[in-house]
């Protein structure tokens, strides 16, 4: 991301964070723009380059009424393979890219003691994001905007391991996630330390499609133990990986956005992103 795109990321940040406390008094087009200091039209334009969409359909994706609709959808189709493979390439799914592979019980008691792991920071759409990687895949990224606290979080997951300031092709592939074309991203291999219980929470988050919202209740239904949602709310919240696992895919099931470990103010930019994605067309 190039300075002039970090800060376009700021104002729209700004913007929409604006956007969400007045959202009950459905601001202007003017009044968000004067909030930000900019003119209306070049407001517009910003806005409409980065989400694809206008601020005004943005709101109506950022709605609750939005969330509640997409959870009826979710809830009537439950996951359909069928549908989620069918997508055409623009709006590819990325979690059909992702692979998870679980560390092997030596790697996750001993606090990956033989482990190497390299990491970097880059920008992405919704701000500094930080990937570490094993020789086997993507093993944490987390958006971060102090690198001294990502890295100590890095090590409080892995204290043990070895550690390595530099950006590999694995850290690459997954950061090309965030650009516009999906259709030369190879697979995203994913190595990841957690118990049975957490990887299967999240890899059934990568089969809530793109532009699409589930509950902690229909993920706890779809593993198989409906009366797990607090247990799968807990290991959603542990997600290692942000964004490549969709833990932001998940709301609460009345339709209010909830909670994020990246914040919930990133988690409802990021989902109104991903709606602008799949349903700026429409």
């Amino acid at each position: 991301m190039s300075a002039q795109n970090q800060i376009d990321y700021n104002r729209i940040a700004k913007a929409i964070e604006y956007i969400q406390s007045n959202f009950r008094l459905q601001p202007s087009l003017e009044e968000v723009a004067e909030n930000i200091h900019l003119s209306p039209a070049h407001f517009q334009k910003i806005f409409t380059e980065w989400a694809g969409t206008s601020p005004k359909k943005f709101l109506q994706f950022i709605s609750l009424e939005h969330a509640k609709n997409l959870l009826k959808e979710e809830k009537a189709t439950l996951f359909d393979t069928a549908y989620e493979t069918g997508l055409s390439s623009t709006s590819r799914l990325h979690d059909l890219f992702v692979n998870i592979e679980g560390m092997s019980p030596a790697e996750y008691k001993n606090g990956g003691k033989s482990l190497n792991i390299n990491y970097s920071f880059s920008k992405s759409p919704f701000g500094y994001v930080m990937a570490a990687s094993t020789e086997k895949g993507i093993c944490y990224m987390a958006f971060e905007d102090d690198k001294e606290t990502a890295l100590g979080n890095l090590k409080l997951k892995f204290p043990n391991a070895s550690f390595f300031e530099t950006q590999d092709a694995l850290q690459k592939n997954a950061l090309s996630i965030f650009d516009k074309d999906w259709t030369k991203l190879n697979t995203i291999k994913l190595h990841l330390k957690g118990t049975d219980f957490q990887l299967k929470v999240w890899e059934s988050l990568l089969s809530i499609p793109m532009g699409k919202l589930s509950t902690y209740g229909n993920l706890a239904e779809k593993i198989g133990n409906p009366k797990a949602s607090r247990a799968v709310g807990t290991a959603i919240g542990s997600n290692p990986v942000a964004f490549l696992i969709p833990c932001h895919r998940v709301i609460q099931s009345t339709g209010n956005i909830g909670g994020y470990r990246w914040g919930s103010g990133r988690k409802q930019l990021i989902v109104g992103w991903e709606s602008s994605k799949v349903y700026a067309g429409d």
